[in-house]
């Protein structure tokens, strides 16, 4: 295994598609960044991707052999860093280290991806474009892809000191809207039915739907009402972020929410939003999680460890379609959307060696191994 030779072409990909700005609300951006992303990949993988535009944004595939996909390969070509980021944030390696708008987040992972993908029957390299927006376009294609798959495996990058990430939370977004009634504050305010008032008493209920013990926050967040200071409001409204580590609990949440009745006569609650992303269960990953520790010990890395993460990813659609899932097999770094954002290249070759063998694995395995897997999901 040549480490050296490993991490001179993972560096080379990714440094091409850093120096393509991609932030994921301008389709021109992405689009050309795609570009970039299908050059590099054709030049590693030998053959031109499918290009999928949806909504306007431009996602890629690859569907590598001459047999079924068994083995999805995912990742992300759009970034939060706006165009110019270049010129406050170069691309630059210094003292083992690697920075760039978007080096961490995720483009050395797209350049593992394809660097452990080459010359693999069986496996397809899907590179969406707008995963930082909450995947609104491409979640069908995610979920489409996986249910072709025996495994997907998420090149997200690493959990602290490089762990793998066999569980993320759920996610649930609710606006809540209030409707009471307008009146003058000084002069009647007794004619009105004051929708600040009601605001109040619906955060509290909300709050009181998390559980610590399971895992459960519900977090009220950004909240408006009324219109003037001399006014009682009419309407108001607050966001709800909620995370969790099981459908059970999102489901709890949800119905909870939905129930919500308001307290003031006269009063109106409404519930908009719901479940965005089901959580990746430790039982979708558990089996994969295994199978890269043993990987691991056979091509003599250091032992892998796992890490349970708030933050999600596509990964919560693979693994919510019922494909086992293992996440965070990307770079080791730090400062993801921030101005800090690396990426140590010590830690590169050993995890793109492991990328690739744990995927020669997964093809090398009876069809049916990691389908039975799925079958006895709970």
């Amino acid at each position: 295994m040549d480490l050296d030779a490993i991490l001179g072409t993972v560096l080379e990909d990714a440094r091409e598609m850093i120096a393509c700005e991609s932030p994921s609300t301008d389709l021109a951006a992405v689009a050309r960044s795609a570009d970039v992303v299908a050059r590099v990949g054709e030049r590693r993988l030998g053959a031109a991707p499918e290009r999928i535009v949806l909504d306007g944004r431009t996602h890629l595939r690859w569907r590598l052999g001459t047999g079924p996909s068994r083995v999805l390969l995912l990742g992300h070509h759009d970034t939060v860093w706006p165009l110019g980021s270049l010129k406050t944030h170069p691309c630059t390696v210094e003292g083992g280290v690697l920075r760039g708008p978007g080096c961490l987040d995720m483009k050395v992972g797209l350049a593992m991806a394809f660097h452990a993908a080459a010359g693999q029957d069986g496996v397809t390299v899907l590179v969406t474009g707008d995963e930082e927006l909450g995947s609104p376009s491409s979640r069908g294609l995610v979920e489409d892809e996986a249910r072709l798959a025996e495994a997907a495996l998420v090149l997200e990058a690493a959990a602290d000191g490089g762990a793998l990430k066999h569980e993320r939370k759920g996610v649930s977004l609710y606006d809540v809207r209030l409707v009471g009634r307008a009146a003058h504050a000084g002069l009647e305010p007794e004619r009105g039915v004051n929708a600040t008032l009601e605001l109040a008493t619906q955060v509290l209920a909300v709050a009181a739907l998390g559980d610590p013990a399971a895992g459960t926050t519900v977090t009220p967040t950004s909240a408006r009402a009324g219109v003037t200071t001399n006014t009682v409001p009419a309407t108001g409204s607050f966001a709800v972020d909620v995370r969790v580590r099981s459908v059970a609990e999102q489901d709890r949440v949800d119905a909870a929410v939905r129930a919500l009745r308001p307290s003031l006569a006269g009063a109106a609650v409404e519930v908009h939003g719901g479940p965005n992303r089901p959580p990746l269960e430790a039982a979708s990953s558990a089996a994969l999680l295994e199978r890269a520790r043993a990987v691991a010990a056979s091509i003599g890395l250091p032992p892998l460890t796992a890490s349970a993460v708030g933050g999600a990813s596509d990964g919560n659609f693979t693994a919510g379609v019922g494909t086992p899932t293992l996440d965070g097999l990307g770079a080791v770094g730090g400062g993801a959307h921030a101005d800090d954002e690396h990426v140590l290249l010590d830690p590169l070759p050993g995890r793109a060696a492991l990328l690739r063998a744990l995927v020669a694995d997964l093809l090398a395995a009876p069809t049916n191994a990691v389908a039975a897997a799925r079958g006895a999901r709970p």
